[in-house]
């Protein structure tokens, strides 16, 4: 949680400088099932508009098909392989791969191969698991 002096101080003078480092930021399950790890958004830091977290989903794992009414996201590959399903279409994607992710449109990513598949998700407005809607049924 942030400190609330700090977001002050934020708002008042932007004086200060938000550093978060990953090993710090504390691993949470989202609605969709991946475990991330939020680095900056109104939560813990100066940022009000978008947040930036760390997701990691292990070999064979899937995020469960959903969408956000609200944000529109970039998913930035950092490790490992994924499949990328937006609606109908299908792609394989990896380390350096950006995915642009409008709000409404049904989604979800799976690791294949061996490794840990490791990517950023930058969501604006900020991630909120009341701004993720499950889907049944699909693909």
């Amino acid at each position: 949680m942030a400190d609330p002096f700090r977001a002050a101080t934020h708002a008042r003078h932007n004086t200060r400088m938000d550093v978060i480092n990953l090993t710090d930021a504390v691993p949470f399950t989202t609605k969709d099932g991946s475990e991330i790890r939020e680095l900056l958004a109104y939560r813990n830091s100066a940022i009000r508009n978008q947040s930036l977290a760390e997701a990691r989903l292990l070999p064979g794992a899937a995020t469960a098909p959903h969408f956000h009414p609200q944000a529109e996201e970039i998913y930035y590959l950092l490790e490992g392989r994924g499949r990328m399903q937006i609606e109908a279409e299908v792609c394989e994607v990896g380390p350096g791969d950006a995915i642009a992710i409008p709000p409404g449109l049904r989604h979800q990513i799976t690791a294949i191969g061996e490794e840990t598949l490791r990517f950023l998700c930058c969501c604006a407005p900020a991630y909120e698991n009341d701004d993720t809607i499950l889907v049944d049924n699909w693909p």
